[in-house]
């Protein structure tokens, strides 16, 4: 009668507070430059030591140029807060992925490619797009500093229990649909509230057929529905991705981790608070015109005409229009945009990579067009050159930038410039999110390649 996450949830709880939260235990901590300092200083002040440092794994990700990281950082808090984070690791014994290492890029795509996200964990970050690491069928999400510190200083942490629910997705997507359509459809469908205090399983065949970078997509963008996170059940895609990496199992280890992992599924009379059930068929490539992630339209569709269409209050609406400069009823194919990004913990994959290259090749980018294309990390760097993409990219005129999450928050030099349109691949849309007064139209590295060959919001399906 379980449900995946009462299963996950259960093995963790450590002890339950009478009228309280719950204890639970934490397999991982990861910590990143912006989140940690003060839980670092709350730990140094009480005179604490990690009580489980090798399960904390430290690595600086927002902050980080994406250009001449062999130099030192220009911007000075940006250098204070890299240089603390190793600072801090070093003090409390903790794993470093530094920046210009080999390990260094977003600790969302580091920790599943090396194998440090497992099917089953408890996974916890000072950063809400943990939910990504529930691709592997992790029970992840996002927490505050000072959570930081109470992991930090005892491996748990003290969380109310969230309600259950389960989103399938049945069908087959259409040539040019992504998991980032995918997400990007449900979050208009939901409403960037609808998730609130749920923790989401996604199902059906769409999902089983996703790439485990798909998943990574997906899950990632559970946050932007309000959900506490988003998770998949393991199967043979999970299996055959983990296999191998750094930190997974191996040898006879391995055989009892999958066999263990293959139990890791709802029980097929599991109740969940909330089931819902979507088509594949009704999903096409999408944009957002405002400034929530919620408020998307697929590609040829128009913006809608009343707030009330749009779900959502009729000032928030018209703000929202009035920032973005866009009207109601009006389509965005044939839009001009300035700049377009790819990467982020939601597409900086070589999965995304590729598909942005499969637009370009043969192309070239559109001479007004700044692009920024920022692998997610040294790995994923890697694997493009291996691949030949960075050849395929060049000769249309793009350039590969240096690992970190970039213009996806205005937190480094990859800034939007105010006025300009900016198709991203990230998650966020909120106003000045890539720079103060920018403005972000969400979309999947498909929908982004298409705007950088010819400039203007192009459905994808044209040039496939």
């Amino acid at each position: 009668m379980n449900t995946l996450f009462d299963k996950i949830w259960d093995k963790h709880v450590v002890q339950v507070v009478d009228d309280g939260p719950t204890q639970l235990y934490i397999d991982r901590l990861y910590c990143h430059e912006v989140t940690s300092p003060q839980a670092f200083e709350g730990m140094r002040t009480r005179g604490l030591k990690c009580f489980r440092p090798e399960q904390i794994f430290c690595m600086p990700d927002h902050n980080t140029p994406t250009h001449d990281q062999d130099k030192p950082i220009e911007d000075p808090v940006s250098a204070k807060q890299v240089a603390t984070l190793a600072k801090n690791a070093k003090d409390f014994g903790l794993t470093h992925f530094a920046m210009n290492s080999r390990d260094n890029g977003i600790i969302h795509v580091v920790g599943p490619e090396k194998g440090l996200s497992l099917p089953g964990m408890t996974i916890v970050c000072g950063d809400s797009h943990t939910s990504t690491h529930g691709a592997v069928g992790a029970v992840a999400f996002g927490i505050g500093t000072s959570e930081v510190e109470m992991v930090m200083a005892s491996q748990c942490i003290l969380q109310q229990k969230p309600k259950s629910m389960r989103i399938t997705i049945n069908g087959q997507l259409q040539q040019g649909v992504t998991a980032k359509d995918v997400a990007l459809y449900l979050m208009s469908q939901l409403t960037t509230s609808g998730a609130t205090g749920y923790f989401v399983e996604y199902a059906g065949e769409v999902v089983r057929n996703l790439s485990m970078e798909g998943r990574l997509t997906l899950c990632n963008l559970s946050i932007e529905m309000g959900a506490r996170g988003g998770f998949i059940a393991p199967d043979e895609v999970t299996f055959a991705y983990l296999k191998g990496r750094e930190y997974a199992p191996k040898g006879e280890a391995w055989d009892q981790a999958v066999a263990y992992w293959k139990t890791l599924r709802s029980d097929d009379d599991a109740v969940f608070d909330k089931e819902l059930t979507f088509s594949a068929e009704d999903i096409e490539p999408r944009v957002t015109y405002g400034t929530n992630p919620g408020m998307g339209i697929g590609i040829t569709q128009a913006i809608p005409q009343t707030a009330a269409e749009a779900k959502m209050p009729e000032a928030g609406f018209q703000k929202a229009l009035d920032y973005m400069g866009f009207k109601a009823g009006e389509r965005l194919l044939g839009k001009k945009i300035d700049y377009v990004f790819l990467g982020a913990c939601t597409n900086g994959r070589i999965e995304d990579f590729r598909a942005f290259a499969s637009i370009v090749k043969g192309r070239k980018k559109a001479v007004d067009v700044v692009a920024w294309l920022v692998p997610g990390s040294w790995a994923v760097d890697q694997q493009i050159r291996q691949e030949g993409l960075d050849k395929v990219l060049a000769e249309a005129d793009f350039e590969i930038r240096q690992p970190g999450c970039s213009a996806c928050l205005a937190m480094n030099d990859d800034k939007v410039p105010a006025g300009k349109y900016a198709v991203s691949t990230s998650n966020r849309n909120f106003e000045g999110r890539q720079g103060p007064g920018s403005r972000t139209i969400l979309a999947s590295p498909l929908v982004a390649a298409a705007a950088a060959v010819t400039g203007v919001i192009t459905d994808p399906r044209t040039l496939l």
